[in-house]
């Protein structure tokens, strides 16, 4: 089991253990519980985007657009990452349609393996280094150490898949 998820479930224990008997090593337990609570470890806060690979958003975008009237935010380009993105809004999460810009993109490897379709989840998180660091203090392969920049002058980091079960995440961090 993982440290932080000991340590959530440790809190909430003593949390319950208060108040069935408050008198109890009352000293002891809060006195514990205000030394764990300083080092609960910080949670994503939301998804933040789904990431759909595509040969081309041109093509595609119609559907997206017309038929799900979901609606386009804008397109742009992401050179550190040889791709073109289309943000698309559904509530407070988005879609991203990503289209490779060269056959050395991620995006193309990915298409040319397993065809178009979803890519990756990315979660919103408010430090994107220490949420790094505890993953990696916790044994979870990471494909970016440190985070590169990302669209919408996002800083993301993806964690590898062999780590979540096949899922590809990426953690995202807004300026």
């Amino acid at each position: 089991m993982k440290k932080e998820v000991v340590i959530n479930r440790w809190i909430e224990a003593t949390k319950e253990m208060l108040k069935v008997d408050p008198d109890w090593n009352k000293e002891t337990l809060e006195g514990l519980l205000s030394q764990v609570s300083k080092e609960k470890v910080s949670v994503p806060k939301k998804i933040e985007h789904i990431g759909i690979a595509v040969k081309s958003i041109d093509e595609v975008l119609p559907f997206y657009v017309e038929s799900l009237k979901l609606e386009l935010k804008g397109i742009e380009e992401v050179p550190t990452q040889k791709v073109r993105v289309a943000f698309l809004t559904i509530g407070e999460a988005k879609l991203e349609l990503l289209e490779p810009i060269s056959e050395e993109s991620p995006i193309a490897q990915f298409i040319e393996k397993k065809g178009e379709g979803i890519h990756h989840v990315a979660l919103a998180v408010d430090n994107i280094n220490e949420r790094l660091n505890e993953l990696k203090n916790n044994g979870v392969r990471l494909i970016h150490d440190s985070p590169v920049p990302g669209a919408a002058g996002a800083l993301v980091a993806f964690l590898h898949p062999k780590s979540a079960s096949g899922v590809l995440y990426e953690f995202c961090e807004k300026k």
